[in-house]
């Protein structure tokens, strides 16, 4: 798996792929900015992992996005549930899902 090359895309496949992609930047910015302002709370983000947008953000992102979070805290908070840096929504088990609701409920 490591020498793939990618599939050649068309124009059109390749500017199809690029507004969706965009699309799901902005509704990931818009996640973000509602969990900033207190109108989603974790537990909302949680509930939607099956859901590609909230799924497939990674855990640090949700959690630096809420109010008093930063880059810093964020890490503290995610080693002591025992959450990889890189962790998906998509991702986290039943324990960790528990640990988080309870950590911002």
């Amino acid at each position: 798996m490591a020498n793939q090359k990618l599939p050649e895309l068309t124009a059109e496949q390749r500017k199809v792929a690029l507004e969706k992609a965009a699309k799901v930047r902005k509704e990931r910015a818009e996640i973000k900015k509602s969990l900033k302002e207190g109108k989603l709370k974790v537990s909302e983000v949680l509930a939607k992992a099956d859901d590609d947008t909230y799924g497939k953000m990674t855990v640090r992102s949700v959690i630096e996005s809420l109010p008093g979070v930063g880059k810093a805290r964020a890490a503290k908070i995610m080693e002591e549930i025992g959450i990889s840096e890189t962790r998906r929504v998509k991702g986290l088990g039943p324990k960790q899902v528990q640990a988080l609701k309870e950590r911002f409920s």
